[in-house]
């Protein structure tokens, strides 16, 4: 049996792509080891999102793609995942215990947004990763309903909170602080103190992720939050409708300006189907998603359809990502959740903890 060269091998693999961050396996750094004994491989994969469910759906297509070498005999993979902090803004330093924030964002109310923020956060639970979900929705919080969840974080030292628990996520939200039925009447500058210290004093643990909803809209509030928040990469929701779509591009557009990348689009509600009789239709227009997307040079990270198990599942407590795992929308959702992380995983990598912090005294 012919010998096999590293070289052909590492050459091949040049010509996978990953689907989850359209980049190939060599590129992505992603190739760790390969150790050849005669005709026989052992290739060691590392990814930099999480994979729990796709890892071996991986390891299949790797192995179909080597096997088109020449004299190759014996295939051995093995995948791990390592989920390390990416570059935020100038000026801005990662929150302690939290790898990176993604936001969730919407030009305009009523697309979704909350919904698909939630279902994001535990997609990427569902994956292997450590996940949170801070609710900066001041003036509409909703995740307390999604998750299940109420009453005042905990406290153990009087100054910081403990984020409350639900299907393995760590969530804050402005919803625990003040009653159901009190409108919040606060003014731009209260609403950034508010974020600031639901963010910055509640006791998150070890987080790869921070799933962030933001208010829906492009307004001072949403710009000074993108301004001081440091954010790793951010979502931006929309559906096929053009009013929609041109509130989703200022929203993108925002977050260029203050230098967080978007790591892609979802498109909700981008098609109805009949729950009596399986019809579908673009409701709300087709196509839109993707000319956005083209237009932007950014994903289309996924489109979900108008389902009310949805909105049913949302509304009692129990998302459809934990109610339906198997279902065609929960696989839309780690879909999605894989191909953010992956985006996010192939930027550059956040180094300030490298460096050292210099105070300096008079004495």
């Amino acid at each position: 049996m012919t010998a096999i060269n590293r070289a052909d091998v590492e050459n091949l693999l040049r010509t996978f792509i990953d689907p989850n961050t359209d980049t190939d396996l060599v590129a992505q750094k992603s190739v760790k080891q390969i150790s050849i004994d005669g005709a026989d491989v052992h290739l060691a994969l590392e990814l930099g999102y999480p994979a729990k469910r796709y890892a071996e759906q991986l390891k299949e297509a790797v192995r179909a793609h080597l096997q088109t070498l020449p004299g190759i005999g014996s295939i051995m993979i093995d995948v791990s995942v390592n989920i390390i902090s990416h570059a935020v803004q100038q000026g801005l330093k990662p929150i302690p215990q939290v790898k990176n924030i993604i936001a969730v964002a919407s030009g305009k109310g009523g697309v979704g947004k909350s919904t698909t923020a939630v279902n994001l956060a535990l997609a990427l639970a569902a994956e292997g990763a450590n996940v949170g979900i801070l609710d900066a929705d001041i003036y509409g919080p909703s995740i307390p309903t999604m998750l299940g969840v109420s009453g005042f974080p905990a406290s153990e030292d009087g100054k910081t909170m403990q984020p409350k628990l639900s299907f393995g996520l760590q969530t804050n939200s402005i919803g625990f602080l003040v009653d159901q039925n009190q409108p919040m009447i606060w003014r731009g500058p209260m609403v950034t103190s508010a974020l600031q210290q639901l963010l910055k004093e509640t006791q998150w643990s070890d987080l790869d992720y921070l799933v962030i909803d933001l208010p829906p809209g492009t307004g001072d509030i949403q710009l000074t939050m993108s301004q001081q928040i440091p954010v790793s990469g951010a979502v931006i929701v929309t559906t096929p409708q053009d009013i929609a779509l041109l509130d989703a591009q200022r929203g993108l557009g925002m977050f260029e300006k203050v230098n967080v990348p978007v790591l892609g689009i979802v498109e909700n509600m981008s098609i109805h189907i009949c729950s009596q009789c399986g019809h579908e239709e673009p409701i709300f227009g087709s196509g839109g998603g993707v000319a956005m997307a083209e237009k932007n040079k950014v994903p289309l990270l996924g489109s979900l359809p108008l389902d009310i198990s949805i909105r049913q599942f949302a509304d009692s407590g129990r998302p459809i990502v934990v109610s339906d795992p198997d279902g065609r929308p929960a696989t839309i959702y780690r879909e999605i959740a894989r191909k953010a992380a992956g985006r996010l995983a192939i930027r550059a990598k956040d180094f300030s903890s490298r460096f050292p912090t210099i105070v300096v005294q008079n004495t």
